[in-house]
C-alpha cells in the first residue's frame, strides 16, 4: 500500500514539482494580464455539468430554502457553459483555473477532481487559440526552468517550431487511411468504411463500435504516441461529426474548427472555435442526450439558461481548455498526476 499522501516525506517527495507547480502559475497570470485577460471564478456547481456523452458526472442535490424544494445539480466537468454566459454578458477577454470533477477517471494522467486552465477571446478564431498555445507554453518552459518538457522519456521543446498537422494528414501518416473517404454521412457517419480500414492496419474492430468509437482507437494506439515529439503538435481539423462545441469550418463543410494540443505523446488541450447559432447547438445537445442514453442508460439535463445566452447573443470567439495538472506534469517530468498535486483525493 502507497503512504497516505499527508505524511512528510510524501510530501517532501513531492515539493519540488509543488514549488514548480506555484511558479508556472504565476507565470500564466502574468501571460494572461499582458493580453488584457480578465481572470475569472465560476461556480462548480451546474445544472447541467456539461454533455460530451463519454464523460461521468458527480450529482448532489440542493437543499434551496427560498423554493422549499430539492432540486438536482452536478459538479462542473469543465466550466465552459458558465465562461460563454460571461462573453455573451460582454467580457471580451477571460480566463480562469477551476476545479473540475469527472467521475470514473483515475490513472496516471486523470484524477477525479482536477485543475482545468480554461480561457475564451471574443472576435478571435481558432487559429489564435493556436497562437496563445504557443505563447503559453513557452512561457511556462522558460518558469519552469527547464530546456524542454518531459514525460515518460520524450521530450518536446517549446521553443522548436510547432507542427501542425490536420486529422485527415495525421491519419494518412501515421494510419495510411483517408479518414475523410471512410465518412459516408458527415453527421452521423456509419462504421462498416472505417472498419474495413482498421482492420487493414491490424486495429481490430469490436461488435458493436460505431465510427466515433473506431475513430479513437486508431487515434490512441497508431498517431496520439506519434505526436508532440521534440516540439509540441496541433491535431486540427476534426470531423464535423466530432464539433463538440466547436462550429463549422466555412472552407468546407465536412470539418469543425477543432484543435487538441499534444506534447510528448500526451493531450494537453482541446479547442474550438465556438458555435453561436442557439438552433445548431440544441440540435447537438439532444444528439449528444440521445447518444449517452443508448451507451450508458442516463442523460444529463440540457442548461436551458446557456442556450438563452446564445439566444440573447454570442460573439464570434474561440476557447481552449487545458489541463494544467498535466501541463505541471510536462513542466516537472512527473510521470503521476498524484505527484504535483498538494492534496490528492483519497
Amino acid at each position: 500500500m502507497s503512504q497516505p499522501w499527508w505524511r512528510p516525506e510524501s510530501l517532501a517527495r513531492r515539493r519540488d514539482n509543488l514549488a514548480a507547480r506555484g511558479r508556472i502559475l504565476s507565470a500564466v497570470r502574468e501571460l494572461f494580464a499582458a493580453a488584457d485577460y480578465v481572470e475569472v471564478e465560476t461556480p462548480a456547481l451546474q445544472v447541467s455539468p456539461g454533455l460530451e456523452p463519454h464523460l461521468k458526472a458527480f450529482r448532489t442535490t440542493l437543499q434551496d430554502p427560498r423554493e422549499g424544494r430539492a432540486r438536482p445539480f452536478y459538479l462542473h466537468t469543465s466550466p465552459e457553459f458558465a465562461m460563454k454566459k460571461l462573453l455573451a454578458a460582454g467580457l471580451p477577454r477571460i480566463w480562469q483555473l477551476a476545479h473540475v470533477f469527472r467521475d470514473g477517471e483515475r490513472s496516471a494522467t486523470h484524477h477525479p477532481e482536477f485543475a482545468m486552465l480554461e480561457w475564451y477571446r471574443a472576435e478571435a478564431g481558432y487559429r489564435d487559440q493556436m497562437d496563445e498555445c504557443e505563447a503559453l507554453l513557452r512561457q511556462v518552459q522558460a518558469a519552469a526552468g527547464v530546456p524542454a518538457l518531459r514525460w515518460r522519456g520524450h521530450s518536446a521543446d517549446a521553443n522548436n517550431a510547432w507542427e501542425r498537422l490536420t486529422v485527415a494528414e495525421a491519419f494518412d501518416r501515421y494510419a495510411a487511411i483517408d479518414i475523410l473517404a471512410t465518412i459516408d454521412d458527415p453527421a452521423r457517419p456509419t462504421p462498416a468504411r472505417l472498419a474495413g480500414a482498421a482492420a487493414a492496419i491490424d486495429v481490430a474492430p469490436h461488435p458493436g463500435d460505431d465510427w466515433e468509437t473506431l475513430f479513437f482507437r486508431i487515434l490512441l494506439e497508431r498517431i496520439e504516441p506519434q505526436l508532440g515529439l521534440g516540439a509540441p503538435t496541433i491535431l486540427y481539423d476534426y470531423p464535423v461529426s466530432m464539433a463538440a462545441l466547436s462550429r463549422r469550418k466555412a472552407e468546407d463543410p465536412r470539418l469543425a474548427e477543432r484543435f487538441e494540443l499534444y506534447v510528448c505523446g500526451l493531450e494537453l488541450a482541446n479547442a474550438f472555435g465556438e458555435l453561436t447559432d442557439p438552433a445548431e447547438q440544441r440540435a447537438r445537445f439532444a444528439a449528444d442526450q440521445a447518444r449517452k442514453q443508448a451507451l450508458y442508460g442516463e442523460v444529463y439535463p440540457i442548461d436551458e439558461d446557456f442556450l438563452a445566452a446564445l439566444e440573447h447573443g454570442l460573439p464570434r470567439c474561440a476557447g481552449v481548455a487545458l489541463g494544467f495538472d498535466r501541463l505541471v506534469m510536462l513542466a516537472t517530468g512527473a510521470e503521476r498526476i498524484e505527484d504535483v498535486l498538494w492534496a490528492p483525493v483519497a
